[in-house]
């Protein structure tokens, strides 16, 4: 991997891993489209630390509050009532599915999954899905002329059945062309949470699951030694710049917007690269390494 594609990829998983439109597939697609190598499962899991590190930042005062809340309740029996002890059991009990799909479906994510064929189908449906929820969640929002508006809930309602939902919603993003916040969104958006909590909520249960299949990959990495580490540290760092920005703009941009934008542009997106597979324009397999 050149400097030169480490800058573009850096910039793309940043710009993506938080966007409902697939970090992985957009990764996938650069190199695709590029001519390059398929960066991979490994590339993608590190770099993927970079934008887990602007999470931390970001939202580095309710982290905070959340450990020390959590911490301390694992000995005082009364803050276990506590709404930031109780988030944090949440993390762990939504972390739950994708550590364990993660490390069984292993093969396929770095292998079959990758097929391009497979990756545009999972833009346009969970694209369509991700539409459904923003339209249900619209009509709850501005009610209807003989419909009142309705109150959708807040992280202050969110049960341990919904942490596991949740947690299923973003195990489903193993596959490229899901998106972990498209996913882990509109499945909150489907059980009644607001845009903000569901976002604000998939963020933080990202965080144990990332940083987990990061450090896996960073350490199968260092045994089998079949890492760029220049380019890859480089990329990271790119990610991290370019994905704190992002979280600060998606996060105002939510609590007044509509997802449609990203719902358009994950079906057009899914469509083109069809037909481009269908004519031959387009390989569906990774390039294979040339070493």
């Amino acid at each position: 991997m050149s400097w030169f594609e480490s800058l573009i990829l850096g910039l793309v998983q940043g710009l993506t891993e938080f966007l409902p439109v697939s970090s992985s597939a957009h990764l996938r697609l650069t190199a695709a489209f590029s001519g390059w190598e398929d960066p991979g499962a490994a590339f993608t899991a590190i770099t993927q630390i970079g934008t887990e590190a602007a999470v931390l930042i970001y939202f580095r005062k309710d982290i905070g509050r959340i450990i020390s809340a959590w911490s301390r309740s694992l000995f005082d029996k009364t803050m276990r009532k506590d709404h930031d002890a109780q988030m944090g059991w949440l993390v762990i009990v939504g972390s739950i599915p994708i550590g364990v799909l993660g490390v069984t479906l292993k093969d396929q994510i770095e292998g079959p999954f990758r097929d391009l064929r497979i990756t545009a189908t999972m833009l346009v449906v969970i694209g369509i899905v991700i539409g459904i929820a923003d339209r249900l969640a619209a009509r709850d929002e501005n009610g209807g002329r003989h419909r009142a508006p309705k109150q959708r809930k807040g992280l202050e309602n969110l049960s341990v059945k919904d942490g596991l939902i949740f947690g299923l919603c973003q195990a489903c993003a193993l596959i490229p062309g899901v998106s972990r916040s498209g996913a882990t969104i509109s499945g909150g958006l489907f059980m009644g949470y607001k845009r903000e909590s569901a976002a604000r909520y998939s963020f933080l249960l990202a965080i144990p699951a990332v940083l987990a299949s990061g450090v896996f990959e960073l350490k199968d990495a260092m045994e089998g030694g079949h890492v760029a580490w220049g380019p890859t540290g480089f990329a990271t760092v790119i990610a991290f710049v370019t994905g704190y920005a992002v979280i600060a703009w998606f996060m105002k941009f939510i609590s007044t917007k509509s997802f449609m934008p990203f719902v358009y542009y994950r079906v057009i997106l899914g469509i083109v690269i069809i037909a481009l597979v269908a004519t031959g324009a387009l390989s569906p397999h990774a390039a294979e390494s040339a070493g």
